[in-house]
């Protein structure tokens, strides 16, 4: 019986002649399909408005009319969605305003307890935050010394029959200044802004604890939050105007 011949001419590219080669076996098995991966950024709050300010002039990077931005206040952060229906190629550029870590440290109306000590020591290693180099000395003096004032002036007072939680608060009320002032950036990559902080004192037997509290910190916190986002928002208008914003 005779066997048809056949014959193959397999040509690359370029149009050459190439090489086929035929292997006898079971193949390889096909690589496992991976799932969609949505890649995203995280950055400063300006990164969205930069991310599509270099990528939408880019011929077939982005289509505009398939993105959207979030704008949330109570995280002070913008996200801008690309690709927003393609799993493949969605993405997501996250902005988000953070406080600066040394306003951080300082624990300003955030509830955190110092030891009195410990606040001088800190104070002391900081002093480039304060304005007036000796109101901070001072400062440090007062709070280093603070906890053998408490204790001395009880043990007198006690003697003289006095209330005992009177005494502590007087004593207490009595050594610590009123207020002083930092001057401090409270946003990071935001210029630095001088607030006046209160102490507050809590007493607890022989335990003294501070807090720092700043209502005018508070204030600017909400005024450069608002600020900073509303002008993020003019800015992602400006470089796309048709571009769907929505705060959430």
């Amino acid at each position: 019986m005779e066997t048809e011949k056949m014959t193959f001419n397999i040509f690359g590219k370029d149009g050459k002649p190439t090489e086929l080669i035929i292997r006898e076996g079971k193949a390889p098995d096909m690589l496992p399909i991976k799932a969609p991966f949505a890649h995203g950024i995280s950055g400063t709050i300006e990164a969205p408005a930069e991310f599509l300010k270099r990528r939408l002039p880019v011929e077939k990077q982005i289509d505009i009319n398939l993105c959207h931005i979030l704008v949330n206040r109570d995280t002070i952060s913008i996200q801008l969605i690309i690709n927003e229906s393609d799993p493949y190629l969605k993405g997501i550029i996250t902005g988000k305003l953070v406080e600066h870590p040394k306003f951080l440290e300082f624990g300003i109306n955030t509830g955190k307890s110092w030891e009195p000590n410990q606040l001088g020591q800190f104070c002391k290693m900081n002093r480039a935050f304060f304005g007036d180099i000796q109101a901070n000395r001072t400062l440090v003096s007062l709070l280093m010394n603070f906890v053998a004032d408490v204790n001395s002036k009880v043990e007198r007072m006690k003697a003289e029959k006095g209330d005992v939680k009177d005494n502590y608060s007087a004593v207490v009320n009595s050594n610590l200044p009123g207020t002083f002032q930092l001057t401090l950036p409270i946003f990071k990559g935001s210029k630095a802004e001088t607030i006046e902080v209160e102490l507050y004192s809590t007493v607890n037997g022989r335990d003294v604890t501070l807090q720092l509290v700043s209502p005018g910190a508070n204030q600017l916190l909400e005024d450069i939050r608002d600020s900073v986002l509303d002008e993020q928002i003019n800015a992602l208008r400006e470089i796309a105007p048709q571009i769907v914003i929505i705060e959430i």
